[in-house]
């Protein structure tokens, strides 16, 4: 899209998702330039390397990242994507869209929203419903605010799977919020579960189980690893999505009660590999057993 609006695209954060993202779209040959806190850091060899792979430009801070770009993408952490978006908002001026595609809940959207259309900025969401590891720009991303639909429009030119869920914030943000309760609560449950009847000799029965009540599910199959490998590799970003979900159940009168115990389990998963009981390597060949094994042995 060389002569299209979004020539030059910034990066706030530069992690797993901004990272992936950023080196995608720099290879469709858009300007990307990436500012990350870890810079700033003892990590900032670390990221100057990937930046260089990714062949994205990188700024000094905020200010220097988002001038005279027409697209700004937030991809900190859900505990940042509010404070990140406070420090932004002076930097950004009208013609620019801040468009934010970190997991939290509708208000917390909404909350950035307003920030954003103070700096006269415009403001999308952005809800990622899918890992975006494997799949990188074909991700299905669901955006909304005013400026939703036309930037899905310009953002599906680059090659993103990117869908307007609606012209009012909050709306995307809500069916993520609300699909995470049932996709991370089942891994959660099937830990519990398969961990458990592995200690008791009894996890060929229960999945057999499983697989007679739902036999289109894949319980028989590649599922049970599926599950505990997401849970695993992605276990504090969870716990911190689920956290995130529980505040989107308050908001709306609810008591979280699935969510925040998904997010207790993924917090145990995360305790168990910063003690070292289990590596998770990417790339790897994975089981689950190994994974209960190692982690429940000392149970």
């Amino acid at each position: 899209m060389k002569d299209g609006v979004l020539q030059r695209i910034a990066f706030i954060g530069f992690g797993e998702v901004g990272g992936i993202f950023a080196a995608a779209l720099s290879s469709k040959g858009q300007d990307v330039v990436v500012y990350d806190t870890l810079l700033d850091g003892s990590m900032k060899k670390t990221v100057l390397e990937k930046a260089k792979s990714a062949k994205v430009r990188i700024a000094e801070g905020v200010e220097q990242a988002v001038a005279g770009t027409q697209l700004i993408i937030s991809a900190t952490t859900a505990s940042s994507a509010l404070p990140v978006a406070i420090q932004t908002a002076s930097y950004l001026s009208r013609g620019q869209v801040y468009l934010d595609i970190n997991s939290v809940s509708p208000n917390t959207k909404k909350r950035i929203g307003e920030v954003i259309d103070g700096s006269g900025a415009d403001f999308v969401e952005a809800a990622v419903m899918a890992a975006v590891k494997p799949t990188g720009l074909k991700t299905p991303i669901l955006l909304g605010g005013s400026r939703a639909f036309e930037l899905a429009a310009e953002l599906r030119e680059l090659g993103m799977d990117t869908t307007a869920a609606s012209d009012q914030l909050g709306v995307a943000s809500a069916i993520k919020m609300c699909r995470s309760i049932v996709m991370k609560g089942m891994a959660a449950l099937a830990i519990e579960s398969l961990f458990a009847a592995r200690l008791y000799g009894a996890e060929e029965a229960v999945l057999a189980s499983f697989e007679a009540t739902y036999p289109s599910m894949g319980w028989s199959g590649k599922l049970p690893d599926q599950l505990v490998q997401r849970s695993v590799e992605h276990s504090r970003r969870r716990a911190a999505e689920l956290r995130e979900v529980a505040e989107t159940l308050l908001d709306a009168g609810m008591t979280p009660r699935m969510a925040l115990a998904a997010a207790e389990l993924q917090d145990w998963l995360t305790e168990e590999m910063d003690a070292g009981h289990y590596v998770f390597r990417s790339g790897a060949p994975f089981s689950w057993t190994a994974v209960a094994d190692a982690m429940m042995r000392r149970q």
